[in-house]
């Protein structure tokens, strides 16, 4: 048997992953009116602090992402492409769309309100929120402003279907990822995945194509946390080196950060000087780390069922869908409190994290149409779990 086909059993590891790490973004947003990076909408008082621990998130949060997204792929891509890309537009594009035609404009319109001083009600901006494209001057958010992860996912996988296709049924694709991630899981060579990463990040101007704007990473990185997904899980040499070296990933994951923030002590470096490829060569080896350190841990202790899983699975995606759309609600109503803002940031997590929940189960999940709408499965499908890992 080679190393590709020895991963058939569904893997609860990679469920909880995807699920702890949507976790995470619920957290993330929800500091991101606290620390000194745009946002939305901002508190009277932010922190280096919070920053700090912001950036720390964007190391790994988006990566570990698309790295399980990756993984999901490797259960579907001997699927038909006609039902693997219709699967793709109603579990990716239909919420994408229906957000930025709808809960999204709130976001909007809470930026203008309390940054550019629009004074009217939420339909008075309306007509406003249509006029020109969301980062290029306009209002209309038409990538979602968080749901960019969606369209992003959905053009890797339509774009990369041929490839893994290959991968997954080709004889001569199945001898490559056997002889390629046999290779990676030899002594340290897993770590020689960060040197692309690397590569691009000292290449790619931050101004230009290596634009961080989404999740802190260029999308062309992305691509290749995406394809990673996919040939980790795809050998099982490949997961016990990930496994095994899992200390030795968070010793460099901890020790990049110190690197880092020495070596940002007197400010960012300039694209295209040499300390700013060091720096990013820190950078790269720093994020596989953490990844590598998640990874290894998650695959060591994550993987055994649990009578939640399967419901917390279908509960992700219009989690992911509604919930900084509630945070910058609560951010509005909460921020202007004359409270500290550590008391802040706790009324925001907790009360919108109730809101969403409370949405979820008591209209979103058993609504057949909402159920479409926010690219969940139909009730008679709902209970049925085909795929090994479920991607959102």
């Amino acid at each position: 048997m080679t190393s590709t086909t020895a991963v058939s059993q569904r893997r609860y590891d990679f469920d909880w992953l995807r699920i702890l790490a949507i976790a995470a973004v619920f957290i993330f947003h929800t500091g991101r009116a606290f620390d000194q990076g745009g946002w939305h909408i901002k508190n009277a008082v932010t922190t280096q602090g919070m920053s700090i621990w912001t950036q720390f998130m964007v190391l790994w949060l988006m990566p570990i992402i698309f790295i399980v997204s990756g993984v999901s792929v490797y259960f579907t891509a001997d699927k038909k492409p006609g039902v693997l890309i219709k699967d793709k537009v109603l579990r990716l594009l239909v919420p994408l769309v229906v957000g930025a035609f709808s809960h999204v404009a709130l976001q909007v319109y809470i930026e203008h309100v309390t940054q550019h001083g629009f004074t009217g009600s939420f339909f008075d901006f309306i007509p406003d929120y249509f006029q020109g494209f969301y980062g290029l001057g306009g209002n209309f958010a038409w990538m979602g402003l968080h749901l960019w992860y969606l369209l992003v996912l959905f053009i890797f996988s339509i774009i990369l279907l041929p490839l893994f296709r290959w991968f997954k049924v080709s004889a001569s694709g199945q001898r490559f990822v056997s002889r390629f991630t046999d290779f990676l899981s030899k002594g340290l060579n897993v770590y020689l995945l960060a040197l692309p990463i690397g590569l691009l990040l000292i290449a790619l101007d931050p101004d230009g194509l290596g634009l961080k704007d989404f999740g802190g990473w260029s999308v062309f990185i992305y691509l290749f946390f995406f394809v990673y997904g996919y040939l980790i899980v795809a050998s099982e040499r490949l997961q016990a080196s990930v496994k095994r070296w899992r200390g030795l990933s968070l010793v460099i994951g901890l020790a990049g950060v110190g690197g880092l923030l020495y070596g940002i002590r007197n400010g960012d470096p300039n694209f295209g000087t040499p300390d700013f490829a060091v720096l990013m060569v820190v950078y790269a080896l720093c994020a596989w780390g953490w990844l590598l350190a998640i990874l290894g841990f998650g695959m060591k202790h994550l993987n055994r069922p649990s009578p939640r899983l399967s419901a917390l699975n279908e509960a992700v995606l219009p989690f992911y869908v509604m919930h900084q759309t509630v945070i910058v609600i609560m951010d509005y109503f909460i921020l202007p409190l004359p409270i500290p803002d550590p008391l802040k940031f706790i009324i925001v997590g907790v009360s919108a994290f109730t809101i969403i929940v409370t949405l979820y189960e008591l209209i979103v999940k058993r609504v057949g149409v909402l159920r479409f709408l926010f690219g969940m499965k139909p009730f008679r499908t709902a209970s049925i779990r085909a795929l090994k890992t479920v991607e959102v």
